[in-house]
């Protein structure tokens, strides 16, 4: 009995240092951008390495109702709260509200906005094209406000420096194995003459781009990632009319439509109109102008190669964009 006892303590205590050996050294997958973490791709190829600018975090304070010069309605691009210090650095004190607490622009929505105490004048609605029009469309449907009070917004400022050393592994030995397949596949691929992407990763792709290592400061810079759900198409005249109707609800206030082009819009699809008309109907701050003249500048890293969001330096600039297009 006790013989059989040892043995099986033995083969368990040879089973787990199989185990931590080879939890050592087969590889774990610490992504930082969404993309890279769709596609199962390595920071160190996709990472963003040069420097951004350091945002005060006092500035990123969303203001009681009561109190607020502007209500901005956004998505993720508002909740980080960064854009919107262009405005409280200058004393223009920003509510923020996400699509999440909001749902919809309904019908008795500025009677639901004097009962909050807002006293503003102006409406900021924010959102990124691959989802502007569904929310236009569920907005014009909904008849009556349902508000729910949203969770904190992000008030740690984003990192000046990447400090690739801290980030969050995911765990699992598996996730880091395909991670290290795809880098190697990546790597025989992107060496073929006459190579122009992969599509082969699921909710992100690789796309070379044109003088990328003018664009962007990662080691693999010829190449960036992008959403594999960006809208290609163009938004058509159904959308203006939408935010049109959307106007007349709010007609006691001055409303800024603030459509945030895809990355694949800004990079591959420069061509689309919406934001030429937006302008000339609703005098629409014209993002994709905006962007596209960062990318002629050659702003390094305005959209990182790893995310599907702007940088610090990008968010600024869409505030600078917001900004003057109310106050000019």
């Amino acid at each position: 009995m006790n013989q059989a006892r040892f043995y099986t303590i033995l083969v368990a205590v040879i089973m787990a240092v199989y185990a931590l050996v080879g939890f050592y050294f087969l590889p774990l997958a610490s992504f930082e951008g969404n993309l890279t973490r769709m596609a199962k791709l390595p920071e160190s190829y996709f990472g963003w390495t040069r420097e951004q600018p350091a945002i005060d975090p006092r500035l990123m304070k969303s203001a009681e109702w009561q109190d607020a010069d502007v209500l901005v309605i956004g998505d993720s691009f508002s909740y980080a709260q960064v854009w919107q210090t262009v405005f409280t650095q200058r004393g223009v004190r920003v509510r923020t509200e996400t699509w999440e607490s909001v749902f919809n622009i309904c019908g008795d929505f500025s009677d639901w906005l004097r009962s909050t105490g807002f006293k503003g004048k102006y409406i900021v609605i924010e959102s990124v094209e691959a989802y502007f029009e569904d929310r236009v469309s569920r907005s014009l449907e909904c008849k009556r406000m349902e508000y729910h009070a949203q969770q904190q917004l992000a008030t740690k400022p984003p990192p000046t420096l990447p400090g690739r050393n801290m980030a969050d592994y995911s765990g699992r030995m598996s996730v880091g194995i395909e991670t290290e397949l795809n880098a190697r596949k990546y790597d025989r691929l992107s060496s073929l003459p006459g190579f122009k992407g992969w599509d082969g990763l699921g909710e992100a792709r690789v796309v070379r781009i044109e003088n990328g290592c003018e664009l962007f400061s990662h080691p693999r810079c010829k190449d960036a990632l992008f959403y594999t759900k960006d809208r290609a198409e163009d938004m058509g005249k159904n959308i203006l009319d939408g935010m049109a109707g959307i106007n007349a609800r709010l007609k006691n206030y001055t409303v800024v439509w603030a459509v945030i082009p895809d990355k694949s819009t800004v990079y591959l699809h420069p061509e689309k109109k919406f934001w030429d008309e937006a302008e000339q109907r609703f005098d629409a701050p014209n993002l994709l102008k905006t962007f596209r003249q960062e990318i002629r500048k050659k702003t390094i890293d305005f959209y990182p190669a790893n995310n599907t969001h702007v940088s610090t330096t990008g968010y600024l600039i869409l505030g600078d964009a917001i900004y003057q297009n109310m106050y000019h």
